[in-house]
Order: C-alpha cells, then sequence, then structure tokens
C-alpha cells in the first residue's frame, strides 16, 4: 500500500512489473529548434549546453552501450533487474520518424529493458511522429514527457521557451488523443509569476486529463542565460519553506489519480543557486512532513483556482 500523500511514479511501476523499475538516461544526439535556429538560439534561459539531466548520462557511447552502463550502475548500487530508458537531453522527437524509431528500437533491444520514456517539446510532435509514439505506447510501457513549464504567454516569453500555450494545448490534446500516456513538466518559481498563477497551472493540467506530472524547482546552473540575470540581481528564488508549502498547495489542487513523476529537481555537478536544492532528499522529506501536518493529499482541493 502506498504510504505517500500523492501518487508517486515509483508505485506505479510496482503496479506495473511487480517490482522497483529504475529509469537510465539516454542521450541520443537529437538537438532542440530553440537552439538550432529554427524557433530560437540558446536554448531556455534555463537550459545549460547539455539539456536537463545531461550529468547524470555516459555520452560518447552508443545508446545500446549507454543503457548497459546504466544498468551496471543500477545493478551494482540498487541490485535493480528492470529498466527503462529514457531519452532526456534536448528534444527527442525532433528528428525524421525513421530515425526515432531506430533510436528506440535500439534501447528496447537492451535485455531487461521494459519500456521508454521520451522527453520533447510540444512544437516537436508534428502527426506522423505522434502515430509513431502510439504504436510503442502500443508494443511497450511508454511515456511521453512533454515540456509545459508555465501556461502563462507573458512567462513563456520572459523564459524565451520559443512557443506560446496554445501550441502546448494542441500538442498535449493530440497526444491524448491517441491513448498515449502523457506527464507534463512545470517549473515553479519562474520569474514574474504570482502563487496564483503557478497555483493555476494544476487545474489546467486537470482539465487536460494529462497522466504524470513533473514538478521542478526553478535552479540556476552555471553557464546558462538565467545564471546571468541571477548575477545582475534580476531573478529572487524560491527559500525551501516557500518551495515546500507551494507544492503541497499544488498537490492538493491537483487530481488524485495524476502520477507525480518528480517533486523537486537538482541542478547537479553545474548547480549555483538555490543551494539547498542540492539536498534533495531533505527537500523530498520536508514535503512528507508539511502533507502529515497538513493532514492533506494530493487532490483534496483539485478545482480550479480562482
Amino acid at each position: 500500500m502506498n504510504a505517500k500523500r500523492y501518487n508517486p511514479f515509483s508505485e506505479e511501476l510496482k503496479k506495473q512489473f511487480g517490482c522497483r523499475v529504475h529509469r537510465i538516461s539516454v542521450d541520443a544526439g537529437f538537438s532542440c529548434p530553440n537552439r538550432d535556429g529554427t524557433v530560437g538560439v540558446g536554448g531556455c534561459i534555463f537550459c545549460s549546453d547539455q539539456g536537463s539531466g545531461s550529468f547524470g548520462i555516459a555520452r560518447g557511447m552508443s545508446i545500446a552501450e549507454q543503457v548497459e552502463h546504466g544498468k551496471e550502475v543500477m545493478t551494482r548500487k540498487y541490485k535493480a533487474h528492470k529498466f527503462i530508458a529514457y531519452f532526456q537531453p534536448y528534444s527527442n522527437t525532433y528528428a525524421p520518424t525513421a530515425q526515432l524509431r531506430a533510436a528506440y528500437d535500439e534501447a528496447l533491444a537492451v535485455p531487461e529493458v521494459v519500456g521508454l520514456i521520451v522527453g520533447t517539446r510540444p512544437d516537436c510532435l508534428p502527426a506522423e511522429t505522434i502515430t509513431l509514439l502510439e504504436e510503442y505506447h502500443r508494443k511497450t510501457y511508454f511515456w511521453l514527457e512533454l515540456g509545459l513549464q508555465s501556461p502563462h504567454d507573458r512567462t513563456l516569453a520572459r523564459i524565451r521557451r520559443g512557443h506560446d500555450s496554445a501550441v502546448f494545448m494542441a500538442a498535449a490534446r493530440a497526444v491524448k488523443a491517441m491513448g498515449i500516456r502523457l506527464c507534463v513538466h512545470v517549473i515553479l518559481g519562474l520569474p514574474g509569476e504570482s502563487r496564483e498563477e503557478m497555483l493555476a497551472t494544476a487545474a489546467i493540467l486537470n482539465d487536460l486529463g494529462v497522466d504524470g506530472v513533473k514538478i521542478h524547482l526553478l535552479h540556476v546552473n552555471r553557464g546558462t542565460p538565467l545564471a546571468e540575470m541571477y548575477a545582475r540581481g534580476e531573478i529572487q528564488l524560491l527559500e525551501r519553506v516557500e518551495y515546500v508549502g507551494l507544492v503541497c498547495d499544488f498537490l492538493e489542487r491537483l487530481h488524485p489519480d495524476i502520477i507525480i513523476h518528480r517533486l523537486t529537481g537538482d541542478g547537479g555537478r553545474d548547480l549555483l543557486a538555490p543551494l539547498w536544492s542540492a539536498a534533495k532528499f531533505e527537500v523530498l522529506n520536508a514535503l512528507d512532513d508539511e502533507m502529515e501536518r497538513r493532514g492533506s493529499r494530493q487532490g483534496g482541493r483539485s478545482q480550479p483556482v480562482a
């Protein structure tokens, strides 16, 4: 029985496979339209040159070699024996479908790989790509992770996202219409957003009927445009107590069936601020303690925020 006061992805995996399943991050060498000049250059203000999750990836290897390396590490550390290949950095649907199929199939061919997670942007999902993803949804355990970050166009422009909320909404609805499991990324603490605007995001996700959510803290990594803004004193970051309270408020407004894939982010070796976020398990424990203190659960107030 789940002891958490929210619906964690770890429990979903145990229900599906009868044991713990570990994700292995993979860099397939894809780019991003917000970096190669298609919609912009330099990427979002929080994104480094190496893309998200880059510090945990064994680059310079084939996809299969990266997965095998990850298996070795996870087996040694956690005695793991089932794995999901997670195509994480940049936009992992930003290529012709034949190239995508080859990459996904290479990962799935590795023994003990029981599924795929593919992270991408909403402007990298033409109809033929969604059709391909639906094929993988039918033949393996599959999740599509889609970056929203914020549903507010003013914020999207401020973070140089390269698309507006309408593009995300259209992509999310097209994915859901095909029955594909959809996990949406949101960032709390983005520059200029009020608490009310951040909490309103939960109601939007409820209305879309998303299957999962990744909640990220805005953190500053070295070598990013955000780091330059931070050095100039142009942004204010959340303190831990603020973030914990905000996440709990968000969970209370989120439908109880939505699976929580992540409750906080970590900046890895390039983290500049806030330094408290590096103690990830302390943050997660503080979130559990606050939900317990409140006597609340995910979905306890799952209605639109005024």
